[in-house]
């Protein structure tokens, strides 16, 4: 894992699940890191993929998942729901990345806050049925550790593109933004 995560309070399961969600947010944050528009776009592997395209797929599924989960599903049938989905693997010709970054901020404050009132994540949502999956009820843990998978698988495509694009690992990112000192290899010595 390119950063440690801190253990959470002594009992506080959604503080832990929330912060494993904001750690693979800022493994698809810090692919974009350093990039201009035409290479955080760019495909540069077999893939249609790109770390924007990532960032921004990742950020509506969340945003999608907790209207859902906030019990406001989208019809999966309805066309414009179908659009939205296809339509978050790129950015749209009016998108930035700084914009999606905006995005991503404003729609993660938004899932902290309804998580952290929740009364309990034993507390149920429905989840419509779609061709990949036959819906029913579903607890708010399951809705965050489905969110930690996304985020995470995405993470990793990007962590792969990132490095086709300009050759920078997910480690190297990690310290370049900050986000965790380089390792002190010495203390090993001792």
């Amino acid at each position: 894992m390119p950063t440690v995560v801190r253990p959470e309070a002594r009992g506080d399961e959604r503080g832990a699940l929330l912060s494993y969600l904001d750690a693979q947010r800022g493994g698809l944050r810090r692919a974009v890191y350093g990039l201009t528009h035409e290479q955080a776009t760019s495909t540069p592997t077999p893939s249609v993929l790109s770390v924007a395209g990532l960032l921004k797929h990742v950020t509506v599924g969340e945003q999608d998942w907790i209207t859902t989960m906030s019990g406001h599903p989208a019809d999966p049938r309805d066309p414009a729901t179908r659009r939205r989905w296809e339509d978050s693997f790129a950015l749209g010709p009016d998108e930035t990345v700084p914009g999606v970054l905006v995005l991503s901020d404003e729609v993660a404050r938004r899932t902290e806050e309804i998580v952290r009132a929740l009364p309990s994540l034993d507390d149920t949502f429905d989840q419509p049925s779609a061709p990949w999956d036959p819906g029913g009820t579903r607890s708010w843990r399951w809705g965050l550790l489905h969110l930690i998978e996304e985020a995470a698988r995405h993470a990793g495509h990007a962590d792969i593109i990132r490095e086709a694009v300009d050759g920078k690992g997910a480690f190297q990112l990690v310290f370049e933004t900050g986000a965790a000192p380089e390792p002190d290899w010495s203390m090993l010595d001792q």
